[in-house]
């Protein structure tokens, strides 16, 4: 490992470190984390394999009002609709009961995906290195370590592509307020910024989950597109709802960034 990464999110043999613990979840937050872990052996009882917290909570970071509560659900068979209407119903109540939160999301796989061959430089690094634990067994002692090299590049954040026709279609379908355009800005901003890092990530050999760092570590390869990553980076905390950023987006930035991934990592493993 180089003397440049040292410190960058790695740890002394160059691997990437598992970045939250329940240890670090500020006070404040602890009530609507128990809440969850106690509901999610309820609501999915034997369905459940195991549950994971993460995001700003579990990596300490989270701010009253305003982060959410973001859950990964590992299940023992592939998750059906009726698991995602209960899914649905759980963050609701949560979302309605804990003030501390703004809103509540949860990814649902079955174990047996998460630990696929196909995923491993995809979902199964995001369960390794950015979930903590919260219920059954920990998968990642069935994973590898990873390195921010070319291959996690590519195929964690390789699929730029496919989503822009999907962004241009929930952009012309949202009702014309900044009320309605704002979730859509920071979900946007936040997966551009990430994109736009893991592009320069194994030069920069490193990771890191703050918007503002991957901005800057992506400005000092591409600096004639670092001003826009920055403010993306800015809109992924604090969101406006102007029309012209999710126009730039899904029409300018986007594309832009998805052209240059492919050249530089080639193209993500197609998935079924």
């Amino acid at each position: 490992m180089t003397a440049q990464g040292r410190g960058r999110g790695l740890d002394a043999e160059g691997y990437i470190e598992r970045e939250g613990s329940l240890a670090r979840v500020p006070e404040a937050f602890r009530p609507v984390v128990a809440a969850a872990r106690d509901r999610l052996r309820d609501v999915f009882g034997a369905r459940l394999d195991g549950a994971y917290v993460y995001g700003s909570i579990p990596r300490g970071t989270a701010r009253e009002g305003r982060s959410d509560l973001d859950l990964l659900l590992s299940l023992h068979d592939g998750p059906t609709e009726a698991d995602r209407a209960d899914a649905r119903v759980l963050e609701a109540a949560l979302d309605q009961e804990f003030a501390e939160i703004d809103g509540v999301g949860t990814l649902l796989f079955s174990r047996a995906r998460l630990l696929s061959d196909l995923e491993r430089h995809d979902l199964g690094w995001f369960v390794a290195c950015l979930c903590t634990p919260l219920l059954g067994e920990d998968l990642a002692g069935h994973l590898p370590r990873y390195r921010p090299d070319a291959l996690l590049a590519r195929e964690t954040n390789g699929d730029l592509a496919l989503l822009l026709p999907r962004w241009r279609e929930r952009i012309a379908a949202a009702e014309d307020t900044d009320e309605a355009r704002r979730p859509l800005v920071r979900s946007m901003s936040r997966h551009l910024v990430r994109t736009g890092f893991t592009l320069v990530m194994p030069r920069w050999n490193g990771w890191t989950s703050d918007l503002g760092e991957m901005a800057g570590a992506f400005g000092a390869y591409y600096p004639e597109r670092a001003s826009e990553m920055r403010e993306a980076a800015r809109a992924g905390y604090e969101p406006t709802g102007d029309p012209a950023v999710l126009h730039s987006y899904a029409h300018d930035l986007g594309p832009w960034l998805a052209r240059e991934y492919t050249r530089v990592h080639g193209v993500k493993a197609p998935r079924s």
